[in-house]
């Protein structure tokens, strides 16, 4: 009997996402996101007041990349795009480890606009973004 609640115990642990990042940690990391980045609502609510330099990030959990109307992406970015690349929350967190490397090994070609890299904390930015939307 122990054996089979284990084992069962042991699936639902490897059914779990493995993804957890802390939504109130990533809420003070945006910080560093928001002087090129904004957080506006699709009915006009600011969320977050930031630059226009990189695209809304209201929404972009189970966005498809790239697919901001009217802003203009890299050619990499809309690359990633037309692979059917949909954000989720560790695909965001490796993204801004390194944005050229992770063009380049999700099916887009050349650089990123993003320069910026976000070395520690991406897992944290992810899961808040993904909680703005709730």
């Amino acid at each position: 009997m122990k054996a089979k609640i284990l084992t069962a115990l042991a699936a639902l642990a490897l059914a779990a996402p493995a993804f957890a990042g802390d939504v109130t940690n990533g809420e003070k990391e945006f910080k560093k996101c928001k002087s090129c980045h904004m957080i506006v609502a699709d009915d006009g609510t600011e969320i977050v007041k930031g630059g226009k330099t990189g695209p809304n990030l209201y929404g972009v959990v189970g966005r498809a990349a790239g697919s901001v109307a009217d802003f203009a992406y890299s050619d990499a970015m809309k690359g990633m795009g037309a692979t059917g690349l949909v954000w989720d929350e560790a695909l965001l967190a490796e993204y801004v480890a390194d944005p050229t490397a992770f063009i380049d090994s999700h099916g887009g070609e050349g650089k990123s606009k993003m320069t910026f890299k976000l070395a520690k904390g991406g897992e944290d930015v992810a899961a808040y973004l993904a909680s703005v939307k709730q």
